[in-house]
């Protein structure tokens, strides 16, 4: 991939979405449509993003029994995204599945651990050992299941890409050098998480909420 940055479309219009893909397209490398968008606009939605011509990643986190997994799976076909991402704690018997049923050419990668969350978290839900810990343990366990590839913060891409020679490495959380940080907890930049390993770079608020979207995305991909 020549430019690695998917924009993260989470925006409830889809006016406005389009407009903002159409407006920095030249910049990035493909669009993310997460669960707001999906449950907002639907299959109707994803068309109208896929007309642009970029790449679309589906980031729809699918976790349930196996069958209700292959099924949704088998339901977004007609869509053609390049990316759909499940939720590792689904467990293997889950992402085998999910892989089986997913149309030639897209790549299903496993949420291994939301880049909203820490070790406390990690605690309350039950889960031992640290962050990096449980990010490893899921990466192997999607390997085992045939998967393409993992979603994992830069701070664990690193030590995943070392285990997992030819994953496809997904890196949400990213934030520019000098900006906000938002709601995530483990962030890293672009360039580091390149650097790193990662595969594709998800990307929103320091493009979408930027004053000039444009120059924003343009800056972030030339530190690339």
């Amino acid at each position: 991939m020549s430019n690695p940055v998917y924009l993260a479309l989470d925006l409830p219009q889809l006016d406005t979405a389009r407009a903002l893909a159409q407006k920095v397209k030249a910049h990035i490398g493909g669009v993310k449509l997460g669960l707001e968008f999906f449950c907002a606009h639907g299959h109707h939605g994803v068309h109208e993003i896929t007309h642009l011509g970029l790449p679309v990643f589906l980031d729809l986190k699918l976790h349930d029994i196996p069958n209700t997994v292959a099924g949704a799976m088998q339901a977004i076909h007609v869509l053609e995204p390049a990316i759909v991402t499940v939720h590792a704690s689904g467990g293997r018997a889950m992402m085998e599945d999910a892989k089986a049923a997913a149309a030639n050419g897209t790549k299903v990668v496993a949420v291994t651990m939301l880049t909203s969350l820490d070790e406390r978290d990690l605690e309350r839900t039950g889960v031992s050992g640290n962050a990096h810990d449980q990010v490893m343990r899921l990466a192997e366990l999607a390997e085992l299941a045939g998967l393409d590839g993992i979603v994992c913060s830069g701070q664990e891409v690193g030590a995943v890409h070392k285990q997992w020679k030819d994953g496809f490495f997904v890196v949400p959380g990213l934030r520019p050098a000098g900006s906000a940080t938002g709601d995530q907890k483990r962030v890293v930049t672009p360039r580091q998480a390149r650097d790193d390993g990662a595969s594709a770079l998800v990307i929103g608020r320091p493009i979408s909420r930027a004053d000039n979207p444009v120059q924003a995305a343009r800056d972030i991909e030339a530190t690339l």
